[in-house]
């Protein structure tokens, strides 16, 4: 029987509903569970694809080439369980597929309402595909109390209703503030949450506070007493140093436990965390630092680059190093040196990006690396960057460009207008939708026998997850190369680019996929672990 968990969250956002739930799939896992976690999204985007960065954090894509939220990121991480399309919706996506069918007259001439039609589709979402799955943990976005919440919470209420006793828990995350003058934590914001959630008619089997300072014995019987809750089922969300330590600490405070209770279940094994303890104790226990520049353009939200951000952690952990993150946003070099802000770290890494803006200082930190034999790191825009750079200043065409930038008469990196996926060809328009028309998810790349990243896979075929919508042109392949660049790794049918490298440099590297979308704590992707590697070194020579 497969038994559903609800995570919801209240009294304000980004308290780390993703992060909880995928810390309580992990812990699942460690007592020998099988698990597959969803996010319900109540925006009315179909996806979070035409979103900025800026203002919804990166876009998380799966294999299947699907735009996400990126606590699905969060879920694979530290479950190991690959997303899908199947595992992140929207309202919006929910109402395209309701008028959908309406437009079709599958409703028969009836009127289509909230209830039961979205409530129903929501519900067909939560409940598809979980044969053989131990738990299923749908959490839900925004905060308890948002009007556009209320269907996806109906719709977890009847499930409430629906399936067999002992088969639903509800786990509700709030926030436990201190208030320095009053020199007291306040219960009083959870209280409220609580009895939110109540009043849409879903009991809360569990509380999650998040809190900066253990909960004092009165506070925590306070919080059950007014919120119906058992005092065990009241769970210290405490902050820690590092999120890969967040398992450990909530099997400290009974969350897995607690959850086995609230389902009946009894005489479960105890969890192995041994994973999570040698990570954590890794990170806090490095045996040196490197530091990395991202130069980005949406540095002012670091989860704009989450994945990013933690695969240089995967990266570091797995050479036994703190990575140190500098972020520079990249509008700057437009008028400032590099070297002012470049010249002190041992690795540079350009990532992903769209438009002009930045453009101009994204290319000046490739060339910095470059000259300066620094290591590099070019992800999709910031390979485009790196090609661009090495025309202009080595290949001797001065106009090199991105179509992207506008008309030019040299498209070094051009618009993307077909490619084939599965042996089916697809194809795109200049003027068509933005959302869902990139290229998206894995694509399988062949890589030149002897070239560097051929040696750092241990392969010469891999797989990896692509999310753009422009390509270096592959005319000007002749012109790279006796730039100096090798393009070391393409499409199966050769027709595409997917990787370039620097050979006699101590690391210099672009790919035109994310793989930082792969990388795992307990299997860091090989192109950071040789990239910190390579960092490592460096700061060996300085």
């Amino acid at each position: 029987m497969t038994r559903y968990i609800f995570i919801t969250g209240g009294v304000v956002s980004s308290l780390g509903k993703g992060l909880a739930s995928a810390a309580l799939g992990a812990l699942l896992q460690a007592r020998g569970y099988s698990v597959r976690l969803r996010k319900l999204d109540p925006y009315l985007n179909v996806d979070p694809g035409t979103m900025s960065p800026i203002q919804h954090g990166e876009v998380y894509v799966t294999d299947d080439g699907a735009e996400t939220d990126l606590d699905l990121g969060h879920y694979e991480r530290f479950t190991g369980v690959p997303a899908s399309r199947a595992d992140n919706i929207t309202t919006g996506r929910i109402y395209q597929e309701i008028i959908a069918r309406e437009r079709r007259g599958d409703y028969l001439g009836g009127t289509v309402q909230v209830i039961p039609h979205v409530t129903d589709a929501i519900k067909e979402f939560v409940l598809s595909g979980n044969l053989d799955v131990d738990f299923v943990l749908c959490e839900i976005g925004g905060t308890v109390g948002d009007i556009e919440g209320l269907p996806f919470f109906e719709a977890i209420r009847q499930l409430g209703n629906e399936l067999d006793r002992g088969q639903t828990c509800y786990i509700h995350l709030t926030l436990l503030p201190f208030i320095p003058s009053a020199g007291e934590m306040k219960t009083k914001p959870t209280q409220h949450s609580v009895k939110e959630l109540r009043s849409i008619g879903i009991q809360p089997d569990i509380l999650m506070c998040r809190c900066d300072r253990p909960i004092p014995k009165d506070e925590r019987r306070k919080i059950a007493l007014f919120c119906n809750v058992r005092e065990t089922a009241v769970i210290q969300a405490m902050d820690v140093d590092t999120i890969y330590d967040v398992p450990n600490a909530y099997h400290l405070e009974g969350l897995d436990s607690e959850v086995l209770s609230v389902f009946g279940i009894k005489g479960a094994k105890e969890p192995n965390l041994a994973k999570w303890q040698t990570i954590a104790h890794n990170i806090r226990e490095p045996e040196g630092d490197v530091t990395i520049a991202i130069v980005g353009k949406y540095t002012g939200l670091k989860d704009a680059y989450k994945s990013l951000s933690e695969a240089l952690v995967h990266g570091g952990i797995a050479n036994k190093v703190r990575v140190n993150v500098k972020w520079v946003e990249s509008e700057i070099f437009d008028t400032e040196d590099t070297a002012f802000y470049l010249e002190d770290v041992d690795g540079i890494l350009v990532p992903g990006g769209f438009g002009e803006r930045g453009s101009e200082g994204k290319i000046r930190a490739a060339q910095f690396a470059r000259t300066r034999n620094v290591p590099y790191f070019g992800i999709c825009f910031g390979m485009q960057m790196a090609v661009i750079e090495a025309l202009r200043n080595i290949g001797g065409l001065e106009g090199a460009s991105s179509t992207e930038f506008g008309p030019t008469n040299e498209p070094v990196v051009g618009l993307m207008t077909e490619w084939m996926r599965e042996n089916e060809l697809v194809k795109r328009a200049a003027h068509g939708d933005l959302g869902g028309t990139m290229r998206l998810g894995a694509y399988e790349a062949v890589l030149a026998e002897g070239s560097r990243v051929a040696q750092i896979y241990g392969s010469t075929r891999i797989n990896e997850r692509h999310r753009h919508r422009y390509e270096v042109n592959m005319t000007y392949r002749d012109r790279i190369e006796a730039a100096g660049l090798v393009m070391s790794g393409v499409s199966p049918d050769g027709l595409l680019p997917e990787i370039i490298e620097l050979p006699g440099h101590p690391w210099y590297i672009g790919v035109q996929y994310h793989p930082e979308l792969k990388s795992k704590p307990f299997d860091p992707h090989p192109l950071f672990r040789s990239f910190v590697e390579a960092a490592v070194e460096q700061s060996r020579l300085v």
